[in-house]
C-alpha cells in the first residue's frame, strides 16, 4: 500500500496534498488528494470523502471549493478521490464525458469491458479508507461523504448503501433518481447491462425506499438556476418525495440563481462541513 506524495502545499495552517497509488481494485494508477488541517498534526481527526462530478480529477475540489478553512476550523481531514480508473486502454474509455474516463459513476461494473477496472464503489467503500487510516492520523469510526452531481449520487448511495457507516451525508446538486435520468441510463446499461433490476443497487431514490439503519441526516443544496435540473438529470422531488415518506430527515435547499458549477459549491461549502462537523466532532 505505498503512496507517492505527488504534491503538498501549507494551506490554512495544514496541508493540501496530493497522492498516487497503485489501486487493486482498479488496476492501474490513481490519484487523490487529502488535506491534512492543523489538528492533524498533534492527534487523530474524522475525515469526510469528497466525490466529485463527471469529467472532475482529484484537483476540480481542492483548488476551487474552498474548503480548507472550514475544514481547519473543525478539525476534518477531507479526502477527495478522481471519479474513474484512468489509462486502462480499454476500448472507447475515452469517447464521451459523461460515460469512461472521468465518469465511474461510482459503482462496480459488471459488464465487459468495463468490470475489470470501473470498481469506483469498491474503491470508495473500502479500499480508500483502508489505505487512508492505514497512514494518516484518522479516526477510522468518524467518516462522513459528500459530493456534486455525480458524485453527489455516489455519496448518498454509499450513505444509503452502508448504514451506520458515515456518520454524515451531504450533496450539491445531487443525481437523486439516476434510474430515470439520461445521464443515469446510460451510464448503468453501459456499467451494469440491460437489465434495470440490477441498477436498483445504485439508485439513491430506490436505496432510500428500503433504507432501514440509523438515523441519517441529510443536507442536500441544489441550484434553482442549474441548467441540470431543468434537464431532468437531477430529479431530486423523487428522493424527497421517498424521504418524507420514510421519515429519512432531508434539509432541501433550492438556492435561488445558483447554477451546476463549482462558485455554487463554494458559496456553501462551508455549511456543509459544518453540518458534517456537528456529526463527526460529536
Amino acid at each position: 500500500m505505498a503512496l507517492t506524495q505527488v504534491s503538498s502545499n501549507k494551506c490554512a495552517d495544514g496541508f493540501q496534498k496530493v497522492f498516487e497509488h497503485d489501486s487493486t481494485e482498479l488496476k492501474c494508477k490513481m490519484k487523490f488528494a487529502v488535506y491534512l488541517p492543523p489538528k492533524a498534526e498533534t492527534g487523530k481527526c474524522p475525515v469526510m470523502y469528497w466525490l466529485s462530478g463527471l469529467t472532475c480529477t482529484e484537483q476540480n475540489f481542492i483548488t476551487k471549493a474552498g474548503s480548507q478553512l472550514a475544514a481547519a476550523e473543525h478539525g476534518i481531514i477531507i479526502v477527495a478521490p478522481d471519479t474513474s480508473p484512468r489509462g486502462c486502454g480499454i476500448e472507447g474509455e475515452d469517447e464521451s464525458w459523461d460515460f469512461g474516463t472521468g465518469a465511474g459513476f461510482y459503482v462496480n461494473a459488471t459488464q465487459d469491458p468495463w468490470k475489470t477496472n470501473y470498481r469506483m464503489y469498491s474503491y470508495i467503500t473500502e479500499e480508500l479508507p483502508k489505505l487512508i487510516n492505514a497512514n494518516f492520523p484518522t479516526d477510522p469510526d468518524r467518516i462522513s461523504v459528500s459530493g456534486h452531481s455525480m458524485g453527489g449520487h455516489g455519496a448518498l448511495i454509499c450513505a444509503l448503501k452502508n448504514p451506520g457507516k458515515y456518520k454524515a451525508v451531504s450533496a450539491f446538486a445531487p443525481i437523486c433518481n439516476p434510474m430515470q435520468c439520461p445521464w443515469g441510463q446510460k451510464a448503468f446499461s453501459g456499467y451494469l447491462g440491460s437489465d434495470r433490476s440490477t441498477w436498483e443497487a445504485y439508485d439513491a431514490t430506490v436505496l432510500a425506499a428500503s433504507y432501514s439503519g440509523p438515523q441519517l441526516d441529510i443536507l442536500i443544496d441544489q441550484g434553482r438556476d442549474d441548467q441540470f435540473l431543468s434537464a431532468s438529470q437531477l430529479l431530486p422531488d423523487n428522493l424527497i418525495a421517498v424521504c418524507s415518506e420514510k421519515k429519512i430527515p432531508v434539509v432541501f435547499r433550492l438556492q435561488p440563481g445558483y447554477d451546476h458549477s463549482y462558485f455554487f459549491i463554494y458559496s456553501f461549502i462551508n455549511d456543509h462541513i459544518k453540518h458534517h462537523a456537528k456529526y463527526l466532532n460529536a
